[in-house]
């Protein structure tokens, strides 16, 4: 089945970084402005300490040739694995899910910390930070994660 699915943006990042990095997002501090009409639609999230935000990544560009098998971050020291088990950004649907720390809530705007997206990306939506529903215990991942990700943050 193929399907068409249109999203609308609900806002956009305004970053201190232009360009894609792969590391050390999480001291970067970022604000989620929203469009007018979703001005208000904030309310309640004062109490949460952390949110999930949905981003369309808007400068990724998907070549299957390329990106449909390739080492995480092109690092010769990573394993030849498919874009699925990966959280690479070049992917068939360029979606981005970062929980992130809430600095301050405004009415038309959230300020966060740890977002890794670039300024000027689209966000699709924005979710509060459930345990019950996001916390998974004991997960497993691949070794090569914790080396990949050793400098992310």
């Amino acid at each position: 089945m193929n399907q068409t699915i249109t999203l609308k943006h609900i806002g956009h990042v305004v970053s201190p970084v232009e360009e894609t990095v792969d590391e050390k997002w999480g001291c970067v501090l970022s604000r989620v402005v929203l469009l007018p009409e979703y001005a208000g639609g904030l309310d309640g999230l004062d109490g949460f300490s952390h949110v999930i935000i949905v981003t369309y990544l808007n400068k990724a560009k998907y070549e299957p040739a390329m990106h449909l098998k390739r080492r995480p971050r092109g690092l010769e020291s990573m394993p030849l694995v498919g874009i699925f088990s990966q959280r690479a950004k070049d992917r068939p649907n360029p979606i981005g899910v970062t929980a992130v720390r809430v600095v301050r809530v405004g009415t038309d705007h959230l300020e966060v910390q740890g977002l890794d997206a670039i300024n000027g990306t689209p966000v699709l939506d924005i979710k509060p930070y459930y345990p019950h529903y996001d916390k998974i215990e004991n997960p497993q991942t691949q070794e090569w994660v914790a080396e990949l990700m050793k400098d992310y943050f």
